[in-house]
């Protein structure tokens, strides 16, 4: 859907929303953004039908009726009591899992439908914990190869891309029917079937080089009743190398949660006033190190190495010259 269009439907919606009166399709073209640019009366009436079975598609339930008796045309409007969720009664624990699947993908492609779901829980009245980073705080980057994966598991489609192993310059074709997307131990892979080595095969999507192109026809990749997707890649693309280096940090109390389950503490120590553990941590893949201790802000510091204190510094000083630069 172009963002045009999408923007559409959400000033349609909002507008359908905001009154209790039944509102005519020519009401509708001069209040809501985007049919103006409509170039005729006939383009106007195919745009709207578009958009209506679009709403209805997704759910929305729309009311058509008259206000009165004495109006000439049908009229629609969106019932706050049929578009609302019902109640809902999340536990703590599950209200936080929420807020926290919201602020886990750092990807246009999910970022919206996550809001999009906070926004229907705060209107059916469920308070969800933003402060969720206090317990533990991901920072997931989907890789550009995610959306395009997700697409053909959804669409049962084998794909192309190139792919470089580990350890190797080199960039190879691979030709994969994909049966799912899977995270574990912090790294996105897909698993599927190999077309080149005729067998199942999982692959890291950071890996991934250019490109993921659709390969045949929809609906023609199917996956296997009884693989286990998480069981293959521990199995056959999970094994990690020896740690490369040993980071020495210190943790804010309290915070972290995520750092402090796979390091371990040695000391105490007090930074600018502030009460924390020194933790030694074994990296095993010290390229992305940086990028996920600095996603944890001033809760986390790094004390040893030298290098690895320097590229975290030099992410939190772009974020903050990103941050700058918005405002």
């Amino acid at each position: 859907m172009s963002t045009a269009r999408a923007e559409r439907l959400v000033n349609l919606v909002l507008a359908l929303l905001s009154t209790r009166q039944f509102l005519a399709a020519e009401r509708i073209r001069g209040i809501v953004s985007g049919y103006a640019d409509a170039v005729s009366d006939e383009a106007f009436s195919r745009m709207f039908e578009r958009d209506k079975t679009e709403l209805r598609e997704l759910g929305i339930p729309l009311e058509t009726g008259r206000n009165s008796g004495f109006d000439p045309v049908e009229g629609y409007r969106i019932a706050r009591r049929d578009y609302e969720l019902g109640e809902i009664d999340l536990a703590p624990d599950e209200a936080t899992a929420v807020a926290l699947a919201a602020r886990l993908w750092d990807s246009p492609e999910l970022t919206g439908q996550a809001r999009g779901a906070l926004v229907k829980l705060r209107a059916a009245g469920v308070e969800v914990d933003q402060n969720a980073q206090t317990v533990v705080e991901p920072r997931v980057r989907a890789e550009p190869a995610f959306a395009p994966l997700l697409a053909a598991v959804q669409k049962g489609q084998a794909v192309r891309f190139g792919y470089r192993r580990s350890g190797s310059p080199e960039r190879a074709s691979r030709t994969l029917e994909p049966w799912g997307v899977v995270s574990w131990r912090a790294r996105w892979y897909v698993v599927g079937h190999d077309r080149d080595r005729d067998a199942p095969r999982c692959f890291r999507l950071s890996r991934i080089l250019g490109d993921v192109m659709p390969v045949g026809k929809p609906g023609a990749v199917r996956r296997p009743p009884d693989v286990n997707l998480l069981e293959l890649v521990s199995v056959t693309g999970g094994q990690e190398p020896a740690p490369a280096a040993r980071a020495r940090l210190w943790i804010a109390d309290g915070r972290a949660a995520g750092v402090r389950r796979r390091a371990t503490v040695v000391d105490r120590m007090t930074v600018g006033g502030i009460q924390g553990d020194v933790a030694e941590l074994d990296l095993y893949f010290p390229e992305s190190a940086a990028d996920w201790i600095a996603g944890h802000g001033p809760d986390v510091l790094v004390l040893e190495p030298d290098v690895l204190a320097k590229s975290v510094q030099d992410r939190l000083e772009l974020a903050l010259h990103h941050q700058a630069d918005r405002r």
